[in-house]
Parts: C-alpha cells; sequence; structure tokens
C-alpha cells in the first residue's frame, strides 16, 4: 500500500518593502562609483539576509536606478511579478522618499504615514535606510529615493488602496520583509487600516461585509460610500477584535446565510476550509429537525424561509457582540445572492 504524500511545503516570498530596499542599496552603490550590486543582499527586521537579483538597472548624471522583479513565492499576491525599481539621486538633508509611477500618494488621515506622502511605510523606509547605509562607509545618507512599480496604478485597483485614500498607485508594504503563502496577515491589516481611516475622517457607521453582493445592498440600504466599506471576507474575528479596541458609534455586518450560520454557531473565521455549518445545531436554531440533513445553509433555508434567516441573524449578532463587549452599536443582515435582504437584526 502506497503510503500518504507529504504536504508540499509552500514557498515564501519577498515583500515589496524588501525589494525597494534591496533595488535601493544596488542603485546607491552605482551612484557612489561602487558598481550596481548584483545580487544586492539586504538584512530584513528578524535578521535574514536574502539575496536579489536586479532585472535592470541604468545610470546617469546625478543618478542611478535598479529594478527588481518581485516574487511572492507560493502566495496569490497581486504584486507577484511586478519590476519593483528604486532611483537613487543626490540630494539634501538626509533622505527623502518621492512616489514615482504606480506609487500612491496618500490623500487621508488615518494611516501611518502622512497625508501628501508618498505610501512607502515606515518599515520599508526604515529597511531602505539600513540597507543604503551599507554601502556608505558611515557617510551620511543624503539621497532622493523614488520607488516606483511598473503598471502598479491598474494593480492598485484590485487593493484596498483606493478606500483607503491612497491614489495612483500601490503601497509600499512589509514589517517582515517575508510573504508567508496564504497567512491573510495582509488582509487583516488592510481591515485595520480601513477602520482607522474611518476613525480619523469621523465616520460613524461602516459596514462589514462578507462580500461584493451583501455590501452593496447594504449601501443601498443606507447610501453610505464605498469608504465606509470594510471588506472584511471571512475574517470576522479579525475585524471584531480590533473595533472592540478602536471602536466607532455602529457597525453593520452582512453577508450570505451559510457564512453568517458560522458566525452564529460561534466561527470567527467564516472561510469554508477553516470552519464547517453544524446542521444538527442549526435544526435546533430553526426549530426544524429536517434541516439536520441539509447539505446547504441554502438548501436549509428552503426548507424553512424567512425565520431560519432571522434566527442565523439574531445569532450572529450574539456572538458579534459577545467579542465587542458593548464598545460597539451592530446589527447583522442576511443577504440572498441577489442581493435581496432575508433578515435585518437592526441595532
Amino acid at each position: 500500500m502506497r503510503g500518504r504524500e507529504k504536504p508540499k511545503e509552500l514557498r515564501r516570498g519577498w515583500t515589496t518593502g524588501a525589494c525597494a530596499a534591496a533595488a535601493a542599496k544596488s542603485a546607491c552603490s552605482a551612484l557612489t562609483g561602487k558598481g550596481f550590486l548584483d545580487p544586492s543582499e539586504i538584512v530584513l527586521p528578524r535578521g535574514e539576509t536574502p539575496l536579489f537579483e536586479i532585472a535592470h538597472c541604468e545610470q546617469g548624471e546625478g543618478w542611478a536606478k535598479a529594478c527588481i522583479i518581485k516574487d511572492a513565492g507560493d502566495d496569490p499576491d497581486v504584486t507577484h511579478g511586478a519590476l519593483i525599481c528604486a532611483k537613487v539621486s543626490h540630494g539634501k538633508n538626509g533622505l527623502r522618499f518621492l512616489a514615482g509611477e504606480g506609487v500612491g500618494i496618500v490623500t487621508k488621515p488615518g494611516l501611518p504615514i502622512a497625508v501628501g506622502e508618498p505610501a512607502i511605510n515606515p518599515v520599508p523606509r526604515l529597511m531602505i535606510d539600513a540597507a543604503i547605509a551599507d554601502v556608505l562607509d558611515g557617510r551620511p545618507p543624503n539621497f532622493d529615493i523614488e520607488i516606483s512599480v511598473n503598471g502598479g496604478e491598474a494593480l492598485a485597483a484590485k487593493t484596498w488602496n483606493p478606500r483607503l485614500g491612497i491614489v495612483g498607485g500601490l503601497s509600499i508594504l512589509g514589517t517582515t520583509g517575508i510573504v508567508r503563502p496564504f497567512s491573510c496577515a495582509a488582509w487583516i491589516a488592510s481591515i485595520h487600516r480601513g477602520v482607522d481611516v474611518a476613525r480619523a475622517l469621523g465616520r460613524s457607521h461602516l459596514i462589514a461585509a462578507t462580500g461584493a453582493t451583501s455590501e452593496t445592498a447594504v449601501r443601498g440600504l443606507y447610501g453610505l460610500p464605498e469608504a465606509d466599506c470594510l471588506d472584511m471576507g471571512d475574517f470576522v474575528g479579525g475585524t471584531l477584535k480590533y473595533l472592540r479596541r478602536h471602536p466607532v458609534e455602529r457597525l453593520t455586518i452582512a453577508g450570505g446565510i451559510g457564512k453568517l450560520s458560522k458566525l452564529a454557531q460561534g466561527a470567527m473565521d467564516l472561510h469554508s476550509g477553516r470552519s464547517q455549518v453544524d446542521f444538527a445545531a442549526l435544526a435546533k436554531m430553526a426549530g426544524v429537525d429536517a434541516v439536520a440533513g441539509a447539505n446547504t445553509a441554502l438548501e436549509a433555508f428552503e426548507m424553512v424561509g424567512t425565520p431560519l434567516a432571522e434566527a442565523v441573524a439574531q445569532g450572529a449578532k450574539v456572538q458579534a457582540e459577545a467579542v465587542v463587549r458593548g464598545t460597539v452599536a451592530l446589527e447583522v443582515i442576511v443577504v440572498d445572492r441577489a442581493g435581496a435582504v432575508l433578515a435585518q437584526t437592526g441595532f
């Protein structure tokens, strides 16, 4: 009998911030007369020392530019394969960070970078500073650092940046320099930043939806702009825990009956691979024994109708309120696949 095969270990990758730092180091080396570094080695925040191959480089009077193709490993990162470039020019009074093509500008408060600044996050800035220091032999780092991402503005449309008020391109991100496949950390961090921006703008009512259909339905009910919506996905626990510490006045949780049935049963991660509907419990909730034999929550709804949706909504509200502990007024809305409201608890 053939033994069970060992699962393939997923390959990790590198953040845009790590790529930008390695590119900046190579370009700075060329600008200071030492030639481009290829590969370019940097030290990540936790001590790792990866090597980055230079995909393109060029140099002119008073500047040098190096580019790296981002490798996100086995993570489905929107920036995988993007060309990350750093153009280093002589400057004055330390490092000045500039947004080149495909890198966004911050236009709303609440983010870790000030309004009007390039969307190059604090840790990547520190990584670039440290990488450049490696080639300066103790000299002061007086340079302008322009980071660009080929096609970054189009890629940014697939991210949270438009909602967060980052216009014109991507953010240069990363706290460790490493992309861990399917870690969910980047998505949850984006939810947190969405809350931060909303609070900084004084927004009082947010929508946390599991998908586009439920979000659109609730926006229609309340006339709220896209900026007041958190693309919660499956991460209801991460959303609620952050709101407990950083509350807003009101939160509407919206989703389909399947995912909200799991929330009503206490699941805080609604992904199908990490939580399942307990149909026996759902039958008790509905008061209909036949629901225990259902294959899906949708089938259970078809058996019972509106009373099941209302029970799920109330159960989900109870679970969510247990997490926020009175810091946020909550309601839950169950939406069908066509965007029709099946149940609404109110606040």
